[in-house]
């Protein structure tokens, strides 16, 4: 058996530093808002270069609380992308707002700044449909998907031609660089997610938001405590969502451990490369998709059947003062389904993030959106699948990976 993500395996490394680190959390019995989360908030704020950093319930508050803190009403607009977990668009929705869901780009998977533009300036389609006032779009919210960070100069640019807010959602790339920047430090607010399968993972829900103006950061830091200030005397409606002391401390542990484990992510998905490259599995003359792919199929004629779209380093290219942390290492394939099953049945974890981009969705219908609002997206939902990819991962596993991926693709 290969998993998907092995946390066994990281736990069995650091078990005595985790069970130590717990134990003193239950001996002191500061189960909420103790001193460790007091640590923690400092060193990753310290960590990724951010003014101010505040632990909360999980990602989903995260960006719960940087809307919140913007006041962000019902009938405003917040532009985010369709590829990416529920949680983004499902807190604007949260709060009466309506999401606007801009295509994404080809290689990175992320919000594509062009398509932002076009919309903002009423040359796009979907913005001739939406017809969304321009004094009602109040922020952008891009996605650092997978672990690249999307383009944030064209996007900060955009932002401050249009006067709008910037949300980073970070919640796949804590440790992830941009020209020298860490993810979650650039926009106006930075949402990240500790959940268990996250590079840096808690021991079960948790999250931390950063907050780069001082106003800002201490309203959002009173809007986690019920918009209290002090007990009791509520300045805000706020909610309920502190991060536990034992999470803090869970994760203070694993926070040392984070950067080498992100750069074994990197070697793990470079040898990957390389074993897909010596079987002739990658595609030489089709990189990157363009939405080629008939939109309700799988099937790309721009690419051969037998061969891969393997992750681009974009803005996480080491040339660009990048760093792509691989939270994920998602591959693309025609056969992606074939590919999965044949894994399932060799016992090599597998998944699709994400098999149905969000403008698409049940729940978003009444919004009006057309599948080839996003065409690019839903090319992708077609093809992704994400491959086994963690520090403990060992070499031999890897070529067991590549040799299935391998068999599957030649059967044809």
């Amino acid at each position: 058996m290969i998993p998907l993500l092995d946390l066994k395996a990281q736990y069995r490394s650091i078990k005595k530093e985790i069970d130590e680190a717990i134990q003193g959390v239950l001996a002191t019995q500061h189960f909420i808002m103790g001193s460790e989360v007091k640590e923690f908030e400092e060193e990753v704020r310290n960590h990724i270069g951010a003014n101010h950093a505040f632990g909360c319930a999980s990602g989903s508050d995260a960006l719960l609380l940087a809307l919140m803190a913007i006041d962000i009403k019902p009938g405003d607009y917040v532009i985010t992308s369709p590829f990416t977990f529920f949680a983004t668009a499902g807190a604007i929705d949260r709060l009466g707002a309506i999401p606007v869901f801009v295509d994404i780009e080809p290689g990175s998977y992320n919000i594509d700044p062009h398509k932002v533009r076009e919309f903002l300036e009423g040359k796009s389609p979907l913005s001739n449909r939406l017809k969304a006032p321009i004094d009602k779009i109040k922020a952008i919210i891009p996605v650092h998907l997978y672990g690249q960070m999307a383009d944030m100069d064209r996007i900060m640019e955009i932002a401050q031609e249009f006067d709008l807010r910037v949300i980073e959602d970070a919640a796949q790339s804590i440790g992830a660089l941009y020209k020298g920047m860490q993810a979650g430090t650039i926009g106006d607010f930075g949402c990240f997610s500790f959940f268990p399968s996250k590079n840096l993972g808690a021991f079960g829900d948790a999250g931390l938001i950063t907050v780069k103006d001082e106003e800002l950061a201490e309203k959002t830091n009173i809007l986690r405590l019920h918009g209290a200030k002090p007990k009791y005397h509520h300045k805000y409606v706020g909610i309920n969502s502190r991060l536990d002391s034992i999470q803090a401390a869970v994760l203070r542990v694993k926070l040392k451990y984070l950067e080498q484990w992100s750069d074994s992510r990197r070697e793990i998905a470079l040898k990957y490369n390389q074993l897909f490259a010596d079987r002739g599995l990658v595609s030489k003359s089709f990189q990157v998709c363009d939405g080629g792919c008939t939109i309700d199929s799988s099937e790309c004629s721009a690419f051969d059947e037998k061969l891969l779209i393997l992750p681009v380093e974009m803005t996480g290219a080491p040339d660009m003062s990048g760093k792509h942390i691989y939270h994920q290492y998602t591959i693309r394939s025609n056969k992606r389904d074939f590919l999965e099953e044949r894994l399932k049945s060799s016992n090599i974890g597998s998944a699709i993030y994400y098999p149905v981009p969000l403008h698409i969705q049940e729940c978003f219908r009444h919004l009006g959106y057309e599948k080839e609002d996003c065409p690019i997206a839903i090319c992708a939902s077609n093809q992704v699948l994400s491959l086994p990819i963690y520090p403990e991962l060992k070499d031999h596993q890897l070529e067991e990976v590549v040799d299935v991926v391998n068999s599957a693709l030649t059967a044809f």
